[in-house]
C-alpha cells in the first residue's frame, strides 16, 4: 500500500509536466502564428531544412528547395534569388535549431530524472517556448521571402490544374449551380413569408388567421422545394468529387506504369502510397465541402444583399460596411493554414514511408537490435507531424470563431439600426424580423466559406503532392514505328556504356555477342555490374552509349512488352501478389489450365509443398508471400517461368534461398528448360554455373575474362581466384 501511495504521488507530480508544456506552447502560439508551413525544420542534426515534400534540390547550408516551388519552372533569376536567400539564412537557422534541440534535451532529461524540480521544468519550458517562437519567426521570414519571388500565376498553378480536372464534369457543375440557386432562393423567400405573417398579427383580436394559414402552407411548399434542391445538390457534388478523385487515382496508377525504374528506386514506396490514398482522400473531402457549401454560400450572400437592398438601403449598408472585416480575418488565417496543411501532408507521407519500411523489415530490425533507433526515427518524424498538425489545426480552428465574432457585430448593428427605423415608422416589425433573419443568413455563409477555404487549402496542398507525382518524367517513350519483337535468341551488345549517376561510371565500352541457344553465365564481385547488365537487357534502364540488339534489332526500336515477354526472369528478390497459388504461378499466362500449372509446379519441384498447403493450389497467399517461406516463394517464381517457357531466360541467383537437395533437382530442370534457349545466369556460387557455354567475368563494369569453366581455371586469372576462394580454409 505504501509503495502504491508513493507511485501515486510521483505520478501526480509528473502530471504537472503537460501543464507546463501546454502553458509554454500557448505562450509561443502568438509568435508561431506568423510562421508559414514548410519553414525549415530541424533535420535531426541541428541543421534546418525546408520540409515541403520529398525530392528536394539541395543547397549548401543544409537547406533545400521546396518542390512545390521547384516544379513551377522558375526562371534563372528566380532560382538564383531563392538560392541566395537560402544560403544567407541557413547559418542563423541552424544555430537557433541547435539551441531548441539542446533545450528540449535538457527538459526531457529533467522530466524523467530522480531530481525532478517543478520550478525548473516551468522555467525551461518557458525558455524553450521563446526559442521556438523565435525560430518560428525566422522560418516564416525565410519562406515568406522565397514566396514573394513567385509570380501570382505560379502561386495559382495548382488551382488551375484542379479546375482542369473538373472541366470534363461541367454538366454536373452547371446542374449544381442551378439547384444551389433554387435552394438558396427558397431559403431566402421563407423569411419574407414569415415577416408577412408577423405583420398580419397586429395585436390582440387583430390577427388575420386566414392569411397566416395561407402563409404557413406556402412556407411548407417552399421548404419542400428547398429540401429537394439540397438533395439534388448533394447528388451532383458527390458525382463531381468522386469522379475527379477516381480520375486522379487512375492517372497516378497509369503514371506508375510509365515511370522509369530509377524513379521508383529513388522514392520511398510508402510516400507514393500516401500520395495515391491519403492525399487523394483529403483532396476529395476538401473538394466536396467546397462544392457543397461554397456555391450555396456565395449565392446566399448575393441573394441576401439583393433582398435587403430592395427593402431598405441604409440597413443594408450597415451590413456591407462591417462584412469586409470578416473577409480580412478569413483571408489572413487561410493563407497560413494552407502552408501548415501542406507541411502536414508532406510529413504524413514521410511517416507512412517510415512505418512501411519498418514493418516490412521488422525481422531485420529485431535481428540487429535496431528497435531503439527505429523508435527514435519514428519519434522524430512523429514530433514534426505533431508540430505542423498543431499549427494547422490552430489556424483552421481560429477561422470559425473569428468570423463568428465579426458576424455577431453585424447582427447587433442590424438590430440596433433596424430598431431605430422601426420606432420611427420607417419599417414594420415584420420587416425588422426579415432583416434580422437575413443578417443571420448573410453572415452564416461567411462562417461556412471560411471553413471551406481552410479545407480547400488543405485539399490544394494534397493535390499539389499528387500533381508532383503526375509531373514526374516518364520513361523514354517507345519509337513511333516500334515493332513487335520476334526473336531467335541472338543478343548483341556493342560498345555499351551506362552509369546511374553522371559522375560515377559503372559499365564502360562493353561488347558481347551471344549466339542463339547459348548459356551465358555472368560472375564477378558485388557491385561489378551483373544485375545492371540484366536491367539493360530488359530495358528497365536505357544505355547511355552504344546499343543492345536482339535478333539484329535495336531494343529501342521494339515495344517494351514484346521485349520483356521474350524473357523469363527468376530473381533473387522474389515477388508474389496477394492471391491464390494458382494465380501466382499463372501470372505470366493467365489463361493457363490447371493441368499446365500443375506440370510447371512439378517441374519446379514445388508441387509437393503446394499440396501440403490447406487449400492446395487454391490456398490464398498473403501480400508478398508472407505466409510461406522464402524458399517456397522462390520455387513458385521458378514455376511461373516454367509455365511460360519464353525463348530467352534470365536467372539472377534463382536458387539462392533453396536447400541444396532441391537445388540439384532444379538445376537439372533448368538444364532441360535451357535447351535451345538463350540464357543469362547470374550467380555468386560458382559451382552452379560450371555447365555454362560461356562464363563472363566482370569487374568494375568491364568483362575482364570470358571462356568455359575449364578454360578460365587453366588461365589462373581473376575467375580462378574467385572460384578457389570458395574453398579457402577447407582442410582435405
Amino acid at each position: 500500500t505504501q509503495a502504491l501511495q508513493g507511485n501515486a504521488m510521483n505520478l501526480r507530480k509528473k502530471l504537472l509536466i503537460p501543464l507546463a508544456l501546454i502553458t509554454a506552447t500557448a505562450a509561443a502560439l502568438p509568435f508561431a502564428a506568423q510562421a508559414m508551413d514548410g519553414g525549415p525544420h530541424c533535420d535531426g542534426h541541428g541543421g534546418p531544412r525546408f520540409g515541403m515534400r520529398g525530392g528536394m534540390d539541395h543547397f549548401e547550408g543544409g537547406m533545400h528547395m521546396p518542390p512545390f516551388i521547384r516544379e513551377l519552372k522558375l526562371t534563372e533569376a528566380q532560382r538564383d534569388q531563392i538560392f541566395k536567400i537560402m544560403h544567407d539564412r541557413a547559418p542563423a537557422l541552424r544555430d537557433k535549431a541547435k539551441e531548441v534541440s539542446k533545450a528540449n534535451y535538457e527538459l526531457h532529461a529533467l522530466m524523467f530524472s530522480d531530481k525532478y524540480d517543478e520550478a525548473r521544468v516551468r522555467t525551461l519550458s518557458e525558455t524553450n517556448a521563446q526559442a521556438m517562437a523565435t525560430l518560428a519567426q525566422m522560418r516564416a521570414a525565410s519562406l515568406n521571402q522565397i514566396y514573394q519571388t513567385l509570380t501570382p500565376e505560379q502561386r495559382n498553378a495548382t488551382l488551375r490544374r484542379v479546375l482542369e480536372k473538373i472541366r470534363p464534369y461541367g454538366f454536373f457543375v452547371v446542374c449544381s449551380l442551378i439547384v444551389a440557386a433554387v435552394s438558396v432562393a427558397a431559403q431566402l423567400y421563407i423569411p419574407i413569408l414569415c415577416g408577412s405573417a408577423i405583420d398580419m398579427m397586429l395585436g390582440k383580436g387583430a390577427v388575420d388567421f386566414g392569411g397566416v394559414m395561407r402563409i404557413i402552407i406556402e412556407v411548407l411548399v417552399v421548404a419542400g422545394v428547398a429540401a429537394l434542391a439540397q438533395w439534388l445538390l448533394s447528388v451532383c457534388n458527390n458525382r463531381i468529387t468522386f469522379a475527379v478523385s477516381r480520375d486522379l487515382r487512375n492517372a497516378a496508377m497509369r503514371k506508375i506504369q510509365t515511370l522509369p525504374l530509377s524513379y521508383l528506386d529513388s522514392h520511398p514506396s510508402g510516400d507514393i502510397v500516401s500520395r495515391m490514398v491519403a492525399d487523394v482522400d483529403t483532396f476529395a473531402d476538401g473538394l466536396l465541402m467546397g462544392f457543397t457549401q461554397l456555391f450555396s454560400g456565395v449565392l446566399t450572400i448575393l441573394g441576401t444583399l439583393l433582398f435587403m437592398l430592395s427593402e431598405n438601403v441604409p440597413i443594408t449598408l450597415v451590413v456591407v460596411c462591417i462584412t469586409p472585416l470578416s473577409l480580412v480575418v478569413a483571408s489572413f488565417l487561410a493563407k497560413r493554414s494552407y502552408k501548415y496543411f501542406q507541411g502536414q501532408s508532406t510529413v504524413r507521407g514521410e511517416q507512412t514511408a517510415l512505418v512501411n519500411e519498418m514493418i516490412e523489415g521488422q525481422k531485420v530490425v529485431q535481428a540487429f537490435g535496431h528497435e531503439a533507433q527505429s523508435l527514435e526515427a519514428f519519434d522524430e518524424v512523429n514530433g514534426r507531424l505533431q508540430d505542423v498538425s498543431l499549427k494547422a489545426i490552430f489556424f483552421s480552428s481560429m477561422t470559425n470563431p473569428a468570423t463568428r465574432f465579426v458576424n455577431n457585430i453585424v447582427y447587433a448593428g442590424v438590430g440596433l439600426v433596424g430598431a431605430v427605423y422601426a420606432v420611427a415608422g420607417g419599417i414594420t416589425i415584420g420587416q425588422l424580423s426579415v432583416f434580422l433573419s437575413y443578417a443571420n443568413q448573410y453572415t452564416k455563409p461567411f462562417n461556412e466559406i471560411s471553413g471551406v477555404v481552410t479545407e480547400l487549402q488543405n485539399a490544394l496542398a494534397c493535390a499539389a503532392r499528387v500533381f508532383e507525382l503526375l509531373d514526374a518524367e516518364d520513361q523514354v517513350p517507345e519509337a513511333e514505328n516500334a515493332k513487335v519483337l520476334e526473336t531467335d535468341g541472338h543478343v548483341e551488345l556493342k560498345d555499351v556504356s551506362f552509369r546511374y549517376l553522371p559522375d560515377r561510371p559503372l559499365i564502360e565500352g562493353l561488347d558481347l555477342d551471344v549466339k542463339p541457344g547459348q548459356r551465358i553465365a555472368i560472375v564477378g564481385p558485388t557491385g561489378c555490374g551483373k544485375t545492371t547488365l540484366i536491367n539493360l537487357l530488359m530495358r528497365f534502364y536505357d544505355v547511355n552509349v552504344g546499343s543492345i540488339k536482339v535478333s539484329g534489332t535495336d531494343i529501342r526500336d521494339v515495344t517494351r512488352a514484346s521485349l520483356r515477354g521474350s524473357y523469363g526472369m527468376v530473381l533473387q528478390d522474389t515477388w508474389l501478389r496477394a492471391g491464390t497459388v494458382r494465380e501466382n504461378i499463372a501470372y505470366g499466362k493467365p489463361d493457363a489450365s490447371l493441368e499446365e500449372i500443375v506440370a510447371a509446379a512439378k517441374a519446379a519441384h514445388a508441387d509437393s509443398f503446394i499440396r501440403r498447403l490447406p487449400e492446395g493450389y487454391d490456398t490464398v497467399i498473403a501480400e508478398d508471400g508472407g505466409n510461406i517461406s522464402q524458399g517456397q516463394k522462390q520455387l513458385l517464381c521458378i514455376a511461373r517461368v516454367m509455365l511460360c517457357l519464353p525463348p530467352m531466360l534470365i536467372l539472377d541467383e534463382a536458387t539462392s534461398s533453396i536447400d541444396t537437395r532441391t537445388e540439384v533437382r532444379i538445376q537439372k530442370a533448368f538444364a532441360r528448360m535451357m535447351q535451345g534457349r538463350t540464357s543469362f545466369i547470374v550467380a555468386h556460387r560458382l559451382s552452379t554455373i560450371r555447365e555454362a557455354d560461356v562464363i563472363l567475368v566482370m569487374k568494375d563494369g568491364h568483362i575482364v575474362e570470358q571462356g568455359s569453366h575449364d578454360q578460365l581455371l587453366a588461365q589462373g586469372g581473376f575467375y580462378a581466384k574467385l572460384y578457389n576462394s570458395q574453398f579457402e580454409g577447407v582442410q582435405t
